[in-house]
């Protein structure tokens, strides 16, 4: 893309990729803790040291990628680096941020692989309960901040009871726009501030084509499925549908990725949850998660190249949708019925974690009561003591590996 097209929003002086990769870099090795920590890295780092983009900006940004299906925190690293330096400057940004835990999940599948008959049965029950702990903090801590009165509360129980009943994307997705809906004709949010001033926010060019290009992949991929059902085009489907109906971040894509790989057997629900339980002592977006599942594939392609394919195709909707929705954000982000709406999302999103908390978490990381014990332990830590998540996930592990021993 042009480096002065209109279509790109400038946040201040341009940069080089380089300088932007290596900045994200250094965050994707020590960015510990989730989504909301890497929010308050991105400011540390871009806002307050660095004075890459403003406050005012950088609030804007985040308030995008909350209404945007996706990861968020990867969004707000994607729009900081396009609005710097173009689209070389949001791969840049995404590639550094995202590389370092991407490497090590393809390397912890080709270990699954190699010897996953040999994992001791207590260590994927202590990482069972470590999962069961972390989403248990994040559930808690998104309903305190997103559900805050009886009627939101009560939209987040009735998504998550329509998700547990009926699972699949299909209600999922339906879920969502209901609660899009619902905010727009009953719920109130704060007043917008005042808009910034519009930086060439038309739907032209580069915009256009990227939404025209996201929607028409999600609409023909199926399609092509249908008519050529390789094993490789399956996986970009599923794992770009996946991507594209993520409201809330990692945890919540849990659920979509849980019913797209275990039911027709591509990976063990021993695999599925122990790396899941593995991806939260890493830095980085949890969402690398895909190339893991990828790698431990039971069939073809597996390994590096079935990792590349799904982390690629869960990150290619995020990439197409930061790019053709932030040159129009600043005129969008006044909307009225667009902050309403988001209101009832972030209520659903609540639900849907609540469900995924439900199966496969609760469902498969407590089945005894040292499970249960090791579960507790885990978020005490997680809660009382704030050790690091990186920490908590190497002690419930040892804790289960040694309780399975002791106890046989």
């Amino acid at each position: 893309m042009d480096e002065d097209s209109p279509a790109t929003p400038h946040f201040g002086d341009r940069l080089r990729a380089t300088t932007i990769f290596l900045a994200f870099l250094r965050l994707g090795l020590t960015s510990f803790g989730g989504p909301l920590a890497h929010i308050g890295y991105f400011r540390e780092e871009f806002v307050v040291r660095r004075a890459w983009l403003e406050e005012q900006r950088f609030a804007d940004l985040i308030a995008l990628c909350q209404m945007l299906p996706g990861p968020s925190s990867s969004q707000v690293g994607i729009g900081i680096g396009f609005g710097k330096a173009g689209v070389r400057g949001a791969l840049a940004a995404w590639l550094g941020f995202t590389a370092p835990s991407a490497v090590v999940m393809v390397a912890l599948g080709y270990g699954v692989l190699a010897f996953e008959d040999a994992i001791p049965a207590g260590l994927l029950i202590g990482l069972k309960a470590v999962v069961v702990a972390v989403v248990a903090q994040a559930l808690w801590g998104m309903g305190r901040t997103l559900c805050p009165d009886a009627l939101r509360l009560s939209l987040a129980v009735l998504a998550a009871t329509l998700v547990i009943v009926a699972p699949g994307p299909t209600v999922q997705l339906s879920v969502i726009a209901g609660g899009a809906c619902f905010g727009c004709a009953f719920l109130r949010g704060e007043p917008a501030s005042a808009p910034l001033p519009a930086r060439g926010a038309a739907l032209t060019g580069l915009p256009l084509l990227s939404l025209a290009l996201f929607f028409l992949l999600l609409a023909l991929l199926p399609l092509l499925v249908s008519l050529w059902p390789s094993q490789p085009l399956v996986l970009a489907d599923s794992f770009y549908r996946s991507g594209s109906l993520v409201f809330g971040g990692g945890h919540v894509v849990l659920p979509l990725l849980e019913a797209q790989v275990l039911p027709p057997g591509w990976v063990s629900r021993d695999a599925f949850l122990a790396g899941y339980g593995a991806a939260q002592a890493l830095p980085g977006p949890l969402i690398t998660f895909a190339a893991y599942l990828g790698t431990v594939m039971q069939v073809p392609p597996a390994g590096w190249a079935g990792g590349m394919i799904c982390l690629v195709a869960i990150y290619l909707p995020s990439f197409l949708l930061v790019i053709g929705t932030l040159p129009l954000w600043e005129r969008l982000r006044g909307h009225e019925p667009a902050r309403r709406a988001m209101l009832g999302i972030n209520a659903v999103v609540v639900g849907l974690l609540l469900a995924a908390f439900y199966d496969p978490v609760w469902s498969a990381g407590v089945r005894s009561g040292t499970d249960f014990a090791l579960a507790v332990a885990a978020l005490v830590l997680l809660v009382s003591w704030k050790v690091s998540p990186w920490l908590v996930v190497v002690l419930g592990a040892l804790a289960g590996w040694g309780l399975e021993a002791f106890l046989g």
